[in-house]
């Protein structure tokens, strides 16, 4: 499903390396020096509270936000220094879907394959958009698409150019229990062919189950880093619902 990307196959020893990492928004520190390690073929869940700072963290790595203090290397390439070659081999999935509702689920993963150059698209897309269930619908309009069809069809664009490294944030969400079992799938396959993958969830039980690496981010600080064999859902809880207490 997902051969070894190239970043992976001759890249540096590490897919994402974090240092340091702090942003704020007016008054509110989203991150705090955050540092963490992803390395290739290895799926890292980050877990948290509302407003832990989990989905600022995947923006700023997928260089779609500025960090105030701190590094952010992917793949190989600096943000600071090298932010479009960086987003090149990264696939975001966020909140937004970031598709075109006026086009068909087809005619948008045509658009995103000549933004990034893929070679092979007719039949690329023809992959992803099996991979995801999706081939039934691929003539209907965005906007005639279901929530979950929507998150299907984002998962396919992120999937497309064949990332080095997987950025999901809550991709869960809107999906059936027959789209979160592809999720799964896709997920698995991905490092298994050597991307690096995060995830953010809620889902404690499924970030234990599909991640190498766990980090709980609790008012923008890592309050726990572990192997997910080490962490159990009662560690996370105690942390998610600590936080949950003291929030405003």
């Amino acid at each position: 499903m997902q051969e070894t990307p190239p970043a992976a196959a001759a890249g540096p020893a590490m897919a994402i390396a974090v240092s340091g990492l702090s942003k704020t928004f007016g008054t509110t520190r989203a991150l705090i020096d955050v540092d963490l390690r992803v390395a290739w073929g290895q799926t890292l869940a980050v877990l948290g509270h509302n407003g832990a700072g989990k989905s600022t963290l995947l923006r700023v790595i997928a260089s779609l936000a500025r960090p105030d203090a701190g590094t952010v290397v992917v793949g190989g390439f600096d943000r600071a220094k090298d932010a479009a070659r960086l987003r090149s081999i990264v696939g975001y999935v966020g909140h937004q879907p970031l598709l075109y509702d006026d086009l068909t689920a087809g005619e948008n993963l045509a658009f995103y394959a000549r933004l990034y150059g893929v070679a092979d698209a007719r039949a690329r897309i023809g992959q992803v958009l099996e991979d995801v269930g999706g081939s039934a619908w691929a003539d209907r309009r965005v906007r005639g698409l279901s929530n979950g069809m929507q998150k299907r069809l984002a998962i396919a664009r992120a999937l497309l150019h064949r990332p080095s490294v997987l950025l999901l944030d809550e991709p869960e969400t809107g999906l059936d229990v027959s789209g979160l079992a592809m999720l799964d799938r896709l997920v698995r396959g991905v490092s298994d062919g050597g991307a690096a993958v995060v995830m953010t969830t809620h889902g404690m039980e499924r970030g234990l189950a599909l991640a190498d690496q766990i980090v709980v981010l609790a008012e923008g600080r890592v309050a726990l880093a572990g192997r997910s064999t080490d962490v159990t859902p009662a560690d996370v809880r105690a942390i998610v619902t600590r936080q949950s207490e003291v929030a405003p």
